[in-house]
């Protein structure tokens, strides 16, 4: 049993797209970006554990005389090899002049034991490589290569995961270590999957679930690794943070066709350099499900509302909200549907004036706001994001191609921020192995530029890859 069973998932049809629905309280998604729409269905009952008998004070049967070496023993390696081509252009007045090209090979690999008395521990490492020279690419401004759009894929070799975990039955899952979390659709805590490196968190976990419906989640975060490794170079934006920062999450599953999430985020995030601009305190809930019409075809719903504060030691003195309203339709094999999300702006009364952002530094950033990553800093005049999907599964080859058309403005003034056409196209091979491609077009040279760093350029990225996981 895995603390906060993050990943112990089972099979939920969503949107018109397999997703992996976690049996976790939080209901994690472990692959946002990949789904038609942000809608998630009712939590699965998450069965109780069997609990090992006491341990005896008997030699033959203690501690370490039998049961330590059966739990190695019986333990699991996990291994994941992803090997990606991205590319990456710009076009426009001030746009970067030379293009972007980052063939890496990401290799994942870890060791979790078998329970023993309710206990687990895991040890995992990761190296991302270049293949070819490492000038061909701007790995987040680490590598000297500003002339050129951004990859954050810096070559590196790092720990990412070594935890020990307890559980009992469904009381109480705890962990403490460096370890992934997710919560909820990652839009506001998250591992950044997309990213050759993900983001680790070295924190105490627990959760409880005191009834089939009730989910109680809290976490404390003294530091966060972010996917540019902290290795050197690093512009002091991209360095980790140091933290101090608390994760509250409470959900409620007892509804038929929906379940309520509320959640409190105090995040106390500083880097030497950079300061604290991101700390903040947000607090919010949203309600989301999915609902049956006929035999083929369902509806799914979001609705979601947050209003953040400035936290901390940020100098920056603001309030401001946040709201997300999505539908969609699942008509086998097609899924479609739109939405509307808005990261509001407020008045800044503290150090600079002007005016403060809503923001999300721990969020799975890629799934959110287009593909090519123009807005993983949210403009300080705030986010309009209108947008729609359609997703078909092609049904030759069982491969899901999905379509997602995005329209910005900013929330204050309402400047036109430009637009976004996203697609992707992804297939299973056997058990093991998926190929994904996708590309991803932002028109802004004719959007107004206040706020927004890549006003007044067009931008182009593709990705091939193709994906080992054991």
């Amino acid at each position: 049993m895995k603390i906060c069973n993050l990943n112990n998932h089972k099979k939920v049809l969503t949107g018109g797209a397999l997703v992996l629905a976690a049996t976790a309280s939080i209901h994690a998604q472990p692959q946002p970006f990949m789904l038609p729409g942000t809608a998630q269905p009712p939590l699965p009952k998450r069965p109780a554990t069997k609990l090992l008998p006491a341990a005896s004070s008997n030699a033959e049967d203690s501690f370490f005389n039998g049961k330590l070496p059966d739990a190695i023993a019986k333990g699991k390696f996990n291994i994941n090899v992803r090997l990606r081509y991205e590319q990456a252009d710009e076009e426009g007045v001030g746009a970067i002049t030379k293009d972007s090209h980052a063939p890496t090979i990401r290799t994942r690999f870890g060791y979790t034991t078998a329970p023993l008395y309710g206990f687990q521990g895991m040890l995992e490492g990761v190296n991302v490589s270049v293949l070819g020279p490492e000038h061909n690419y701007n790995a987040a401004g680490s590598n000297g290569q500003g002339a050129r759009p951004v990859v954050a894929d810096p070559p590196l070799t790092r720990l990412d995961q070594a935890w020990l975990a307890y559980s009992y039955t469904n009381w109480i899952s705890a962990k403490v270590g460096q370890q992934q979390i997710n919560l909820d659709n990652q839009r506001f805590i998250g591992d950044v999957g997309w990213r050759q490196n993900m983001q680790t968190y070295d924190a105490v976990s627990a959760s409880s679930e005191p009834n089939d419906h009730l989910n109680l989640y809290y976490a404390y975060l003294w530091d966060v690794h972010r996917v540019f490794g902290n290795v050197g170079g690093l512009p002091a934006a991209n360095t980790d943070f140091d933290s101090r920062s608390h994760l509250i999450n409470i959900s409620y599953s007892g509804w038929k066709y929906g379940r309520f999430v509320g959640y409190t985020y105090l995040l106390d995030l500083h880097n030497a350099v950079a300061g604290d601009p991101n700390s903040c305190a947000t607090y919010g809930g949203y309600f989301a499900g999915q609902a049956p019409i006929s035999d083929k075809v369902s509806a799914d719903y979001r609705a979601e509302f947050a209003w953040q504060t400035d936290y901390a030691d940020n100098t920056l003195r603001y309030g401001t909200e946040y709201y997300n309203l999505e539908g969609g339709a699942n008509i086998k094999p097609f899924a479609f549907g739109a939405g509307y999300e808005d990261l509001g702006s407020g008045a800044n009364t503290g150090a600079g004036g002007g005016r403060a952002s809503f923001r999300t530094p721990l969020a799975t950033l890629h799934a959110f706001n287009g593909w090519d990553d123009v807005f993983l800093a949210t403009p300080a005049n705030g986010l309009r994001d209108l947008y729609g999907y359609y997703q078909v599964t092609l049904p030759a080859v069982q491969a899901p191609v999905r379509l997602v058309y995005h329209k910005y403005d900013a929330d204050h003034g309402g400047a036109d921020y430009g637009s976004e056409f996203d697609i992707v196209a992804s297939k299973k091979f056997g058990k093991h192995w998926t190929a994904l491609v996708k590309y991803a077009y932002y028109s802004g040279q004719d959007a107004a530029p206040p706020s927004l760093a890549a006003g007044g350029v067009d931008i182009q990225k593709f990705w091939a890859q193709v994906e080992f996981n054991f």
